[in-house]
């Protein structure tokens, strides 16, 4: 009689669970609580994006709204709970745009564009937060400030300054980058 018992409560018990379960899947009848997005980056983001594509040519792959989870790993860590505290920190941020070099998409330079919300104290600490983890992982990270319009020559200035790439002063006065290129192959290799 005990074993009948106990029978009767492993199939209630698995019922139970299979209700909660099926309550947590969106069946086929009802409809997905998901829309499409108008546009993948905001207007400053797109003007960005384009000036980031026009600056830098066939020089870099550039990808937006990359997890920052998917870029940087985490260290071997001394118990599980630390690294799993050291992937929550990462987890749930992204950079708005990752230079990777063209033949094998090995990360490069990671950049943030920063409106005004950066000034304040939260956004200040996930910027420090990110300027640390990038260092400490070896990639560069390059804050641009949000404004109405870039100039190439500015965006292609500040990505072969944060690449180390050798910089000389032209006749005019401005400073030139003329082995970006190779310093940007080479960015990241060792």
């Amino acid at each position: 009689m005990e074993w009948f018992v106990t029978g009767l409560l492993a199939v209630a018990a698995l019922l139970v669970l299979a209700t909660r379960k099926r309550r947590n899947v969106v069946s086929v009848e009802e409809k997905a609580p998901y829309v499409l997005v108008e546009r993948l980056f905001s207007p400053a983001e797109r003007s960005f994006f384009g000036v980031l594509e026009q600056s830098l040519g066939d020089e870099f792959r550039v990808f937006g709204k990359v997890r920052v989870a998917d870029v940087l790993g985490i260290a071997t860590c001394q118990t599980r709970a630390a690294w799993q505290k050291a992937f929550n920190q990462i987890s749930g941020k992204h950079f708005d745009f990752l230079l990777c070099r063209p033949g094998d998409l090995q990360p490069v330079c990671a950049i943030e564009l920063n409106d005004i919300s950066h000034t304040r104290g939260k956004r200040k600490r996930r910027d420090d937060f990110l300027h640390h983890a990038c260092a400490a992982a070896g990639l560069p990270l390059v804050f641009f400030p949000a404004q109405r319009a870039y100039l190439a020559d500015d965006v292609r200035g500040a990505v072969a300054v944060a690449l180390g790439a050798p910089q000389m002063q032209a006749a005019d006065g401005d400073v030139v980058f003329p082995e970006l290129l190779a310093a940007c192959r080479g960015a990241g290799s060792s």
